[in-house]
């Protein structure tokens, strides 16, 4: 067994069931990618474009590619025919992007609404007020996005190693996903319940307890990134 994968499985140890693992390959090489698929895992997340096509290529097409990044709109069109989860879906105007590229290849495409819950105003995403209103216009039928499914919520906690200020962010991204599920998504008949993806390597065993249902974890997994 090869140290990345002596590391998955040391954090598979530590998800409870229904938690599920995003191996975030981002700036890793093919090689390393490859030991994570040989000990079976296939969800991974890449953070850029360009980045993602060459590894979706070059690797097996059984894995679930999941964008993770800021995604600018020009970009989309080059993603929605493979991408399995859009993350960081953090605009309406890019939610309508999405949904203009995916009608035009004549398939869903799977999304994750981003919170910006930290600290940091340098982080994307809507405030939960606003996703609650964009949540409530969809429910409605004011606004309307038939190619995209809305499957749950993305966010993360302020940079610190405060964990109260980190339990505070996660409760807030958990709560919003909660209302998602009651709202929006029981609105039109999903049965599946909301994707909750938030923790990180540093701070996902409290994401886990504030009710995260997906972590996204890099460092943990293949060692430090390589960002040349």
């Amino acid at each position: 067994m090869t140290e990345i994968q002596q590391h998955i499985a040391a954090i598979r140890q530590t998800l409870p069931e229904g938690v599920s693992l995003l191996c975030v390959s981002k700036f890793q090489p093919i090689d390393a990618i490859r030991e994570a698929y040989d000990a079976g895992e296939r969800d991974f997340g890449e953070s850029r474009v360009q980045e993602l096509l060459l590894k979706h290529e070059a690797l097996p097409k059984d894995i679930r590619w999941h964008f993770i990044g800021h995604l600018q709109t020009n970009k989309v069109r080059q993603i929605v025919p493979f991408i399995h989860l859009i993350h960081s879906v953090d605009s309406e105007h890019l939610l309508a992007c999405i949904n203009r590229e995916a009608e035009k290849i004549g398939q869903n495409v799977n999304v994750l609404l981003e919170l910006h819950v930290a600290e940091e105003t340098s982080k994307t995403g809507f405030t939960p007020d606003e996703l609650d209103n964009l949540t409530e216009s969809i429910s409605r039928g004011t606004l309307s996005f038939p190619f995209v499914n809305v499957r749950g919520v993305m966010g993360m906690a302020t940079n610190t190693d405060d964990r109260n200020e980190w339990r505070r962010c996660f409760r807030l991204i958990a709560d919003a996903g909660r209302r998602l599920q009651n709202g929006m998504i029981n609105s039109h008949s999903h049965t599946e319940p909301a994707i909750v993806s938030m923790g990180m390597s540093e701070d996902y065993p409290v994401a886990v307890e504030e009710g995260s249902t997906m972590v996204r974890i890099g460092s943990s997994v293949f060692g430090a990134r390589n960002y040349a």
